[in-house]
């Protein structure tokens, strides 16, 4: 008799654990916490590293960055867009902070087509096509970043930068023997950010100190950041107070400045104002956003607005792209599985850089699924709006004439 035996790939033995795993979980726990599915994110994916649950709550992290970028690019907010940019603080610029999305007023728009003969594209090989842009090409210095590398994508790629901005690129189309780029300049002032916050429990403890530590340092940059500031009076209202170039200052209930200042063209109000937003997610700490504890009622005070991102959001966006996807988003699970098993070449799964193929499937998810997606987020503050609010917000602000604004 001969026994012949079947060695299946690691990786697919792997993720095959994963998705029982997962399966079990949803249906006996019925998405009652992610923590659940980092333990088999753990145990099944990250065991070779030398702290696996840390390794998985980081990947979980990544996953709630990931959800908010394509969101915004849904949004049609992908021109705004800078990653990891640093924030000077409002009057005292020599120090900054680095967030994770700033959203930028657009100085100049331009489109390219270029020759798609290779598997990169870099900042040289574009910034040699704009002799005859609207940029002002001498005031900027070159960037060494690769827009599309090796079947890489940089998201939000910045080619150059000056003193006051920079110039990013993104590939609006693709055919068959070209590509066709966006080009647009950013002022280096944002009128927004998004920052992504989620904190995981230390072994053995049902809370830690570097929870509340974590979400002090979120609601500072919050608080620090904008033109508008936060005053609080002896009974516990809140003031929003707002300076001028001369001096001179405004005083109003917090939620009631915001607002005017947001759907004004006032250029004194606007030139340093910042909206700010924070995303959060349970991790066991932060509850839920019907029962803040002590994290949550900190970053809801200090951020615009403070947006919840709830289990069951995150497990379906795992569940529909990572574990259990259809034929057509496949490669989004092959990219991930890539990125965050041992033996990865390089990381294609990230805010940052994103496999080519994986980045178009979830653009083409997220504009299919919107209005689910939207869902998936709850808002804690301000009370009684609506992500739709907020989208109204961002699109007035987007549409000011920054140009003049600024100058």
């Amino acid at each position: 008799m001969v026994f012949r035996f079947i060695i299946l790939p690691k990786v697919i033995i792997i993720f095959y654990e994963i998705y029982l795993g997962i399966r079990l979980i949803n249906s006996t726990m019925a998405y009652e916490s992610v923590d659940k599915l980092q333990t088999v994110l753990a145990d099944k994916v990250f065991s070779h590293t030398k702290d696996p649950k840390k390794a998985a709550g980081r990947a979980l992290g990544t996953l709630v960055e990931i959800i908010t970028y394509y969101l915004l690019k849904t949004w049609g907010l992908n021109n705004q867009i800078s990653i990891e940019r640093g924030l000077e603080e409002y009057g005292n610029p020599e120090i900054t902070h680095n967030v994770e999305y700033s959203l930028h007023p657009i100085l100049r728009t331009h489109s390219i087509n270029i020759e798609n003969i290779s598997k990169s594209l870099t900042s040289n090989q574009i910034l040699k096509r704009l002799s005859d842009s609207p940029f002002l090409i001498d005031e900027f210095q070159k960037k060494s970043n690769h827009l599309l590398n090796n079947g890489i994508l940089r998201n939000a790629c910045t080619i150059a930068s000056s003193d006051h901005s920079f110039l990013l690129a993104s590939i609006r189309d693709t055919r068959n023997s070209e590509f066709t780029l966006n080009l647009y300049e950013q002022s280096k002032k944002p009128y927004a950010i998004f920052e992504c916050k989620r904190v995981g429990i230390e072994e053995g403890n049902k809370k830690g100190p570097q929870t509340i530590e974590k979400a002090k340092q979120g609601a500072y940059v919050a608080r620090v950041s904008s033109s508008l500031q936060k005053i609080r009076n002896e009974n516990g209202e809140l003031q929003g107070i707002i300076y001028r170039s001369d001096g001179s200052y405004t005083i109003r209930p917090y939620i009631n400045l915001l607002e005017e200042i947001i759907f004004s063209d006032v250029k004194e109000y606007l030139r340093r104002f910042i909206l700010t937003v924070g995303i959060v997610s349970n991790h066991g700490n932060w509850f839920t956003s019907n029962n803040h504890n002590k994290e949550l009622k900190v970053l809801a005070q200090s951020y615009d607005w403070l947006l919840f991102l709830h289990d069951k959001g995150l497990s379906k966006f795992i569940d529909n792209l990572l574990v259990s996807p259809s034929n057509k988003y496949k490669p989004i699970k092959d990219t991930f599985l890539s990125s965050y098993t041992e033996g990865k070449r390089k990381n294609q799964f990230t805010k940052v850089q994103m496999n080519f193929e994986a980045d178009k499937l979830l653009l083409e998810y997220f504009n299919k699924n919107i209005d689910t997606i939207e869902k998936w987020f709850n808002i804690i503050t301000p009370k009684d709006k609506e992500l739709s609010h907020l989208k109204e917000e961002l699109d007035a602000l987007s549409a000011k004439k920054w140009r003049d604004i600024l100058t």
